[in-house]
């Protein structure tokens, strides 16, 4: 796409963002082709705008009676909504983008809703971390400073590599946050989480530390067994390794990555298709979610976390998740600090769907191997704009400020969907979404150019 076009695009975004607000302010019909719906979510904190849209009856003032039904892992959560076993789902960042340019399960995906910012954190044994300890600096208070650079873990890794073992990390999906948000910290510490081939998916080509799937409910125990030496999860499980007293949640994507984007809710291209309206209305109850979760300062967090920590929603002990979600992080136990932004469901555009967040994804896949050839800017814009439906969303927003349900100034209208320029990253090194290769070329380790894995080497330039 040349710039010319990218700049009409932008125009006529503007010009149909403009048109949206010009018109009558009373509340608009919506026709709603499917009032009974099923929604997957895992077991996850962040899974709490839909907890809250239903509990709060948001769903129900738009129409819609929704089912929300837990789901074993996040492969079957998008095999469930391809099929049509369910109508969305709470899904990984990465999922609707990995699908639609058909790296692993090949559909047509699309999201309207950006569920949150930040929310994961990187937890090691009590082993590892005594060793790291070592490494860290501390603070006047005797406490380590934070951040906490990958450069830390190198010395436990060369320390296991000379006595033959090999470093294990746990992390819940090939194309989730988590697994990025991991490689990127590492990288940043010159550590080599490894590359994706065409025929190997493992992700461990030359890694210095071996990453593979494990459940989110699941890592605790893992860890505990000695079967991984850490992992990168969403809460409360980093918090529960805290509460169990086996691990050290050691940094959190927030100070990886400030305001990283997070989980999305998505649904078929078909679907999409044939409910418009059903989907407009899904994600104006969304949005109310996710204002209420983000209102007064986070005022009502503690009675979110009373909701989600029911069994069939999160099912965790409500000490656990409120650690993390009521604008506190705990790292080593007694070592509480405030993290008013850890969860973040409104504020800052946090539900808007950027295209730079979804073509910052597809420069990680690209990095690691996942997308094994040189694409260009204008593929990586492109793609983004088949799977974020920020028209969709700026649909619903409108309606809510007709019905004075939002206010005006809390979406941003005129955006030509990219965020500005950010250097606020663990490495320094600057993200502008509008210039991928620029960005992939700038990052130290990881695929370049023409670079493709062949084998176990990387080939090309």
């Amino acid at each position: 796409m040349t710039i010319a076009r990218r700049d009409i695009l932008a125009g006529v975004g503007a010009i149909a963002a403009q048109s949206l607000l010009a018109s009558p302010t009373r509340a608009q019909a919506l026709k709603v082709e499917k009032d009974e719906l099923k929604f997957g979510f895992i077991k996850l904190t962040d899974m709490v705008p839909l907890a809250i849209a239903k509990e709060k009856g948001f769903f129900e003032d738009e129409g819609l009676f929704v089912t929300l039904e837990p789901q074993a892992n996040w492969k079957v959560l998008l095999d469930r909504v391809i099929t049509g076993e369910l109508d969305g789902a709470h899904m990984l960042a990465g999922q609707p983008i990995a699908a639609t340019i058909g790296f692993g399960t090949k559909a047509h995906i699309v999201t309207p809703f950006s569920m949150d910012l930040n929310g994961n954190g990187t937890t090691v044994s009590n082993a590892v971390w005594a060793e790291m300890k070592k490494h860290i600096p501390v603070g006047a208070d005797g406490k380590p400073m934070h951040p906490i650079k990958a450069s830390a873990l190198r010395p436990v890794i060369e320390k296991m590599k000379n006595e033959g073992k090999a470093f294990k990390m746990g992390m819940v999906f090939p194309v989730s946050t988590h697994n990025y948000e991991l490689r990127y910290w590492l990288a940043s510490g010159g550590i080599h989480p490894g590359f994706y081939s065409k025929t190997d998916v493992t992700g461990q080509i030359k890694a210095e530390a071996l990453l593979s799937v494990t459940p989110p409910p699941q890592m605790p125990s893992t860890l505990q067994a000695g079967t991984i030496h850490g992992y990168c999860v969403g809460e409360p499980w980093n918090q529960q390794a805290v509460f169990k007293g086996i691990g050290v949640p050691v940094i959190t994507d927030y100070e990886i990555w400030k305001n990283n984007p997070e989980k999305v809710f998505g649904v078929t291209a078909e679907f999409a298709q044939k409910n418009p309206g059903t989907l407009v209305a899904l994600t104006k109850a969304l949005i109310r979610a996710g204002m209420w979760l983000d209102a007064d300062n986070n005022a009502n967090r503690m009675e979110a976390v009373k909701i989600i920590s029911k069994p069939e929603y999160v099912g965790a002990d409500p000490e656990v998740i409120a650690n993390s979600m009521t604008g506190t992080f705990e790292y080593e136990k007694g070592d509480k600090r405030p993290v008013l932004d850890f969860n973040v469901f409104f504020r800052y555009y946090a539900t808007y769907p950027y295209y730079s967040d979804a073509v910052w994804y597809l420069t990680q896949m690209r990095r690691w191997g996942q997308i094994p050839e040189h694409k260009s800017d204008a593929w990586y814009e492109e793609t983004a704009r088949s799977v974020y439906r920020p028209d969709i969303y700026l649909k619903a927003a409108k309606m809510l400020v007709d019905e004075g349900k939002a206010k005006k100034a809390d979406f941003p209208w005129t955006t030509d969907g990219y965020r500005e320029l950010t250097a606020e990253n663990i490495d320094g090194v600057p993200y502008d979404g509008r210039k991928p290769n620029a960005y992939i070329e700038s990052l130290l380790i990881g695929l370049k150019g023409k670079q493709t894995v062949e084998g176990a080497e990387v080939v090309g330039g």
